[in-house]
Order: C-alpha cells, then structure tokens, then sequence
C-alpha cells in the first residue's frame, strides 16, 4: 500500500504545476501535415497584439524555433470562414504559405520562392475583377485602383513578406485579399499578421518549403482558439 500511494505522489508531482507544458501545435487539431509551423496567437479577438512562434517537428516531437511579438488587425480578429473584407480584421483559421516576396532582395539563407516587388506589382483586392486576391504585374483593366494595393507603396511593410493563403485557393467575393504575414508598420495592420523585421528575416532564412510549412492563426480560447484548427 504505502508503494502504491508513493507511487501516486510521483504521479501527481509530474502533472503538478512544475510539468513541462505541452507544445502548442500538440494540443491543435490540425498543423497541417508538414514538419514546420507559424502559430499567431491573441488573447482574445478584439486584441491587436500577439505572439508569433514557429515550429520545428523534430523526432516526433514540436520544438519552438524562435519567437516573436505580433500585431493583429485594428479591429481585432474573426473567424475566418465568414470574415468579411473590409473589416480590419486578421482572419483565423489555419492556411498554408504559397510563396514570399519584398521590396527588398531575400534574406540569406531564404529558400522560399521570393518574388521582388517592382514599380508594377500591384495587389488586386477588387470584387469585380478576374485578379481577384492575386499579385499582378501591371493592373489589369477591370481592377479598379482604388480597389488595389499598388505594393510598393508599402516599402517598409513589404520589404519582406509571406503570402498567407486565406481566400487564395478559391476565392470568395467580399471574404477578403491580401493577408500577409510582414513587416511591422506604425501600428496595427488592416488584417495582416505583423513583426519586427529582423523576426521576418529570421522566418525567412528559416521556412523550408519542402517542409510543408502552414500558418495558424487564432486566440487562446472561445469559438477562434488556436488549438481548434
């Protein structure tokens, strides 16, 4: 007996509060099959800030690469499924990473396809047009301007940035365009994922393709939690 309830001390001693805390992507849904992974996390939805992670899978197990502070939409966060464009709000969900570009060459080490912005890289963000939520070179007749991001523009935001594939595979009208995940501004994004630019060349020299790299974005608890997708 007096072995048994030993060994029940040790038991309850490992699960105490001095356990090693599980992972974030251990306790997710979803991570997305590859071996790296981005996690955006808020407190809550209406934050503005956060923290970015990115996640090696190593001997089956996730082991935190590095870390950074994130800023999230001016109004927050919402579910991505139903966000509407528009809203300043950074979409939750998790999605992959189809390609990096900046206004500025690649960071050493950069193994994603970067594509450079030019003085014709524009981002088409209008409803009415075939470009829809793509990079275009050059704007195509029926997207208007003032319905695009003409990404030079946005020197220091885009010197180096990662599309996010929210609303890219397939897109729908009004749910939204152009979320990156990119260099920090003045201050809270239009619905992108931000950091500090030395983080993104960091993210950068680090992200494998190959790997299978995606992005969850999310916040530490309710209907968006992170740990959902």
């Amino acid at each position: 007996m007096r072995t048994l309830l030993a060994l029940g001390a040790v038991l309850t001693g490992l699960a105490g509060p001095h356990a090693p805390a599980v992972p974030l992507p251990e306790r997710m849904a979803d991570t997305g099959g590859g071996t790296q992974l981005i996690t955006a996390e808020a407190a809550g939805v209406r934050a503005t800030t956060g923290t970015l992670t990115w996640w090696d899978r190593r001997g089956g197990r996730w082991v935190r690469a590095g870390s950074a502070p994130a800023r999230f939409g001016a109004n927050g966060l919402a579910e991505g499924t139903v966000r509407r464009q528009g809203t300043n709000t950074t979409p939750t969900g998790l999605f992959r990473l189809p390609y990096a570009f900046g206004t500025e060459r690649a960071p050493a080490g950069t193994a994603y396809p970067y594509v450079r912005v030019t003085d014709r890289s524009w981002w088409c963000q209008d409803n009415a047009s075939r470009a829809y939520n793509r990079w275009v070179e050059g704007l195509p007749r029926d997207c208007r301007a003032g319905e695009a991001e003409r990404l030079v523009s946005y020197r220091r935001q885009y010197a180096y940035a990662l599309v996010i594939g929210f609303n890219y595979d397939r897109p729908v009208r009004g749910r939204g365009a152009g979320i990156f995940l990119h260099v920090n501004g003045r201050g809270a994004t239009a619905g992108c994922v931000s950091v500090p630019a030395e983080a993104m060349r960091r993210v950068l020299a680090w992200a494998d393709p190959a790997r299978g790299p995606h992005i969850a974005v999310g916040t530490r608890g309710g209907p968006t939690a992170i740990t959902r997708y």
